[in-house]
């Protein structure tokens, strides 16, 4: 890994303002500033974790692989204090390497809340009742008609 500034909580702290916006994700200090407005989240979410340690929030969100490998962009420093694990380090050097891929700029939660059976119930029942119905009226037309 590249050497990086080292950076304290308390040097990170000042910086949680629109204009200067620095978080620590997994101890790497990421100056997000210009990022604030592509943010998928809103620029809301960035700037309530500003100036602090965001680890938490960031992996209790699910973040994409893409979003993930987006960290390397924006960092400008490590946390003092922090030792990163030898493999990951190599993981994310390798990220970095293919350039052609295009990035996933948002992930899509599907909540699919509907069970099966009751797709299939709201699709049959419609049909069973119409087909009741004109069955009825085909049978009493017939008697109605006498």
């Amino acid at each position: 890994m590249a050497e990086h500034s080292v950076f304290t909580l308390s040097q990170i702290a000042q910086h949680k303002s629109k204009k200067d916006c620095w978080l620590v994700i997994d101890g790497r200090v990421l100056n997000v500033t210009r990022f604030l407005e592509e943010h998928p989240g809103g620029e809301e979410v960035l700037l309530e974790s500003a100036g602090k340690d965001a680890t938490k929030e960031f992996k209790d969100i699910g973040h994409s692989k893409a979003a993930q490998n987006m960290l390397q962009k924006y960092q400008v420093g490590v946390l003092q204090g922090y030792s990163f694990k030898k493999d990951a380090d190599a993981k994310v050097t390798s990220t970095d390497e293919p350039k052609t891929k295009k990035e996933m700029s948002a992930f899509a939660i599907k909540d699919d809340s509907v069970p099966k059976f009751a797709a299939f119930l709201e699709f049959f029942v419609p049909i069973l009742v119409a087909g009741s119905y004109f069955t009825y009226r085909y049978l009493n037309a017939g008697s109605s008609m006498v």
